[in-house]
């Protein structure tokens, strides 16, 4: 693609996001031959880096750490010495998965300079959008209050001169064009499209949003379609497709499912557990949860509720 490599860009800054931590983790997009991936990550990204090199050991990365909170242009602009001339670039957000043929990339854009991926919402009061006229993007409007635009913006992106990307990312940053002190892509590009760049702004086939809890649970239960599998210690239990109990983990005296997803490490006993994400090295003894997600090294014991819990909390429910 292009006269160079496709670089693609993922900001992962979050740390453990949960759309990553459900079931078999997503791969990369589009990992072919001659791509290259950079990840733009917060301290915690020595986690992406082992998970890369085990699971797709032959990719070309490079992994670089936001330092500073200043935002998701920043983070992006943190790839410029990895791009050269003749680069065409695709960056992903992390909060995301999305479905669509991205090998349609060339003829999508074959007369514009570049892909602001969209969705269409009803609550566009939620998201920054993108206003079209003849097919091609003139404004961008962030959390409208009026239906201006129901085209939601994905944090899909795709620019076929990788390097001026860089260049007009750069010139944003100089001016200190920032929202609340960060620095975001709609400036970015609203600078490109005034300098008379187009862009198109096709539709993704699905786009999940790992932006909330309920969300989450709902790209859970999405992922989880179709793919029941057992790699743990399953003893005296009942598992209701779908279910994903990864290896290391053992559930003991438990039913569970439909819709959960568990982490390595992870021990469940005496449980009755439905749509429910639970990640690394979590103990749940005598509970029945539904509609819940809970952190790394959560130990957790008691009754029946509705659960959201961060890394490392340990909750006993007494009557």
């Amino acid at each position: 693609m292009g006269n160079g490599n496709t670089k693609m860009t993922r900001r992962n800054h979050e740390n453990h996001s949960a759309c990553g931590r459900q079931g078999n983790p997503p791969a990369p997009p589009y990992p072919h031959q001659g791509h290259e991936l950079i990840f733009i990550t917060d301290e915690n990204g020595s986690q992406i880096e082992e998970f890369m090199q085990k699971k797709f050991p032959e990719m070309v990365c490079h992994y670089t750490v936001q330092k500073e909170r200043l935002g998701p242009a920043h983070a992006v602009f943190l790839a410029a010495p990895f791009i050269e001339e003749g680069d065409d670039v695709l960056v992903v957000f992390n909060d995301t998965i999305f479905v669509t043929d991205l090998s349609r990339l060339s003829s999508l854009s074959a007369d514009c300079d570049g892909l602001i991926y969209s969705k269409e919402v009803e609550d566009y009061q939620r998201f920054g959008v993108n206003v079209l006229r003849d097919g091609y993007i003139v404004d961008m409007v962030e959390k409208p209050d009026t239906p201006i635009s129901k085209l939601a913006q994905v944090g899909l992106y795709y620019l076929k001169n990788g390097k001026r990307f860089m260049g007009y990312l750069q010139q944003t940053i100089d001016a200190g064009d920032t929202v609340k002190g960060e620095y975001f892509l709609p400036a970015v590009f609203m600078r490109m499209i005034a300098d008379g760049l187009k862009f198109h702004a096709p539709e993704l086939d699905a786009w999940l949003d790992c932006g909330k809890p309920e969300t989450v649970l709902e790209t859970n239960r999405y992922l989880l379609r179709g793919r029941h599998h057992i790699h743990g210690e399953v003893v005296n239990s009942v598992m209701i497709e779908p279910v994903h109990i990864a290896e290391g983990s053992v559930v003991r005296n438990a039913i569970i499912g439909p819709n959960v997803s568990v982490a390595p490490g992870c021990v469940i006993e005496d449980s009755i557990i439905r749509d429910t994400i639970i990640n690394v090295d979590t103990r749940v003894h005598d509970m029945v949860l539904h509609s819940s997600i809970l952190g790394d090294s959560v130990h957790l014991e008691g009754a029946p509720e509705t659960m959201n819990i961060g890394d490392h909390s340990l909750i006993v429910m007494k009557g």
